[in-house]
């Protein structure tokens, strides 16, 4: 016979054994996800120690800037058409091959614009340091080739096949390390037969991303869907250049006013900064998918407080822990990344508050607060802009320079925190 005192201490089990049994394919989904994004970690930091070590600094700051520069520019193909299509995979998945078929028209027409933006761009940070040919090529990697596998990265999410969105993940940035792994053993090794490698290695991931991984459905034109949410992608489209602008800008900054060395010194630092984004980024990802759906989501201060605490939490604590290997083994990733080692504790805020900035974009993506998400990205830009020209040219030291970082960030988190918050004071538009 049960006893009356046992009740009371099988009912906390009970409530916990409920708890996980209603949110287990929630669970399942988000170990499907972050197993991606670990696997992505192991072969991010393999390819990274692979070509850091192979290419001089000054070399490796040319690429990581072109890298950064086409990974902005790539926003512009299809003119954010992709947005609608994440949205549709999410929502409305049997009309992911009409859509398709909208993304594919769309980034043929958008091809004139990216390459008149490239050149801009080649003309006011590149030019004088990096060869126009170098910077075509992995422009050319990222928004041709590399955007692509992102599209079909972002359908598979979008559907909640998180375990096929893993695996291709994992596959793509395997062949990225590969690439730079037999790169090592090129006769030749300067940045310009690099980019080669890294145009085989993305195209070889895209071959793979649509012959085995993105879903089967006719592709069927349908333009009135196209037109009715075209304005809609043209804002995500400008929304994510700024963003690209906005956190990436500082390698631009350090390029065109410290030079290449500098630049691939800042460049190792931020790499490994980007790193501790990996893990936090699947989190945004399904956050957003359940925003979309329930965008009152994140109403209690004490949800959103929370959040925020644990992504700064994380993302510390990763590149603290960096920081403890590089202090006491500053060649474990190779001895060009050994003369960034002893700066690299220096940035210890800058992860996680960079990571929130992130986040609160996307926040304003999920609640289809596009417009409005564009114009904070704007601002942001031109503020990392000001702080950041009078960070590089008052502070010549390196390492006050990496420390200081650390304030700029601060106020850019400060600032999106304010236009974040108050925007999502008014209330979420129907996608």
């Amino acid at each position: 016979m049960t006893q009356t005192s046992d009740i009371p201490q099988r009912r906390p089990l009970a409530r916990i054994g409920h708890f996980v049994a209603a949110r287990r394919k929630l669970v399942l989904d988000y170990f499907s996800a972050i197993s991606g994004a670990g696997g992505r970690l192991v072969f991010s930091l393999a390819y990274f120690v692979a070509l850091a070590n192979t290419l001089s600094i000054a070399e490796f700051g040319m690429f990581a800037t072109a890298s950064a520069a086409g990974v902005m520019l790539s926003r512009i193909l299809a003119f954010g058409f992709i947005s609608a299509l994440y949205r549709t995979a999410t929502i409305r998945p049997n009309l992911i091959g009409t859509f398709t078929a909208g993304f594919l028209l769309l980034a043929i027409a958008s091809l004139p614009l990216l390459a008149a933006a490239s050149y801009v761009v080649y003309l006011i940070f590149f030019a004088g340091t990096v060869p126009l040919s170098v910077f075509a090529a992995v422009v050319f990697a990222e928004a041709l080739l590399w955007r692509p596998v992102e599209v079909a990265l972002i359908v598979n999410n979008g559907l909640g096949k998180f375990g096929r969105a893993a695996v291709l993940a994992i596959m793509a940035t395997a062949l990225r390390a590969v690439a730079a792994v037999l790169f090592m053993f090129a006769a030749q090794r300067s940045v310009g037969v690099w980019a080669l490698y890294y145009i085989a290695a993305n195209a070889v991931s895209l071959l793979i991303a649509f012959v085995f991984f993105y879903p089967r459905q006719r592709l069927r034109m349908r333009s009135e869907l196209y037109l009715r949410r075209l304005a809609d992608s043209v804002y995500v489209a400008g929304a994510e250049v700024l963003f690209y602008l906005q956190m990436e800008f500082d390698k631009l900054l350090v390029l065109s006013i410290g030079g290449p060395h500098l630049a691939g010194i800042y460049a190792i630092i931020m790499r490994l900064v980007d790193l501790t984004a990996i893990p936090i980024r699947t989190f945004s990802m399904m956050l957003v998918q359940r925003m979309m759906r329930a965008p009152e989501l994140l109403s209690r201060f004490a949800v959103k407080s929370g959040i925020e605490g644990g992504v700064f939490l994380v993302s510390t604590l990763a590149l603290l822990a960096l920081g403890i290997v590089l202090h006491f083994f500053p060649n474990a990733l190779g001895k060009n990344v050994a003369e960034a080692a002893p700066l690299v504790a220096l940035a210890v805020c800058v992860p996680g508050l960079r990571n929130l900035v992130e986040y609160q974009a996307e926040l304003l993506f999920a609640r289809g607060q596009t417009a409005v998400r564009a114009l904070n990205l704007g601002l942001l830009a031109g503020l990392k802009a000001m702080l950041l020209t009078y960070v590089l040219t008052a502070i010549p030291d390196t390492s006050d320079l990496v420390l200081s970082l650390n304030v700029v960030f601060l106020l850019l988190y400060l600032a999106s925190m304010l236009l974040t918050y108050s925007a999502m004071r008014r209330p979420a538009k129907a996608i």
